[in-house]
């Protein structure tokens, strides 16, 4: 216990043998120089709960005692008098040092985690049936020209106008409503800049108590693979058109859909040279 300028008017034995000090030697003293001066302007910014309604916080203390830094977790409650004028405060402290470390090394874990995630192919996210965003992979918002932690709040504010992106949105839907999974399927989204990006987009809902509550998905980059088949369907069509008339049967003889677009070429490169060597 405390008064409010902050010196110590009760401690226990159990807090004396934390701190290494005697009950003489607490009494009386500012009980805030025990901790860091790291540490003292976040107690402080905490206590200032404790001097309005509820009159109460919980605030962490790292203390150093005889064996090391450690951390106290401490609840804290005003003793209040007329007016809400603070008489004195309250606080009750367990250490909290291991389950603090315990912390730290699972956020190691994952930051590790991610980053084997990360530097992989796919590229993954999520998002609530309503299309909000729950996660997006730094990757995804650096790609679309947006910083880590920045960019839209919704899945759809990111697509373009392309006509194939109203199909993938059908089998988003039909994902949420039944809860099954459905086939990959490609979207088009626009950058930041303006450039428009191709995407694979490989779907799972999230089903609890018979109701999808969330997406997760993963995404590949497959704009320069669709270039090349829109190339690729382009020179079907070129084909088609010379072997419907303007080619002669000598040059027509190559069947384009056993052989395709670049065997025919192929063909047609290897008969050329034939001829120039006769």
């Amino acid at each position: 216990m405390f008064g409010v300028e902050g010196r110590l008017l009760f401690v226990n034995s159990a807090y004396c043998a934390a701190v290494g000090r005697t009950k003489e030697e607490l009494i009386g003293s500012v009980f805030m120089p025990v901790t860091g001066e790291r540490y003292s302007d976040v107690i402080a910014t905490q206590m200032v709960k404790l001097f309005r309604p509820p009159f109460s916080c919980i605030v962490e203390q790292w203390v150093q005692t005889p064996k090391g830094l450690r951390c106290i977790s401490w609840a804290a409650k005003s003793r209040v008098g007329e007016g809400n004028s603070v008489q004195s405060i309250v606080a009750t402290g367990r250490d909290i040092t291991q389950m603090r470390h315990d912390l730290k090394a699972i956020r190691k874990k994952d930051e590790e985690l991610m980053l084997v995630v990360e530097s992989g192919g796919p590229m993954y996210y999520s998002h609530t049936p309503d299309q909000a965003l729950m996660y997006v992979s730094p990757r995804i918002r650096l790609l679309l020209g947006y910083p880590p932690h920045a960019g839209k709040r919704s899945w759809t504010d990111y697509l373009s106008d392309n006509p194939i992106n109203a199909a993938g949105l059908e089998r988003t839907i039909r994902a949420i409503t039944t809860g099954r999974r459905e086939p990959p399927y490609r979207l088009e989204m626009v950058t930041k800049n303006g450039d428009r990006i191709r995407f694979e987009v490989n779907e799972i809902p999230v089903v609890k108590n018979g109701k999808t509550v969330a997406l997760v998905g993963s995404m590949v980059d497959v704009t320069e693979r669709m270039q090349v088949e829109e190339g690729l369907a382009e020179a079907e069509f070129l084909i088609k058109d010379l072997k419907g008339g303007t080619r002669s049967p000598a040059r027509a003889v190559v069947p384009v859909r056993a052989k395709g677009p670049l065997g025919y070429f192929r063909g047609l490169f290897s008969r050329e040279t034939e001829k120039e060597e006769k």
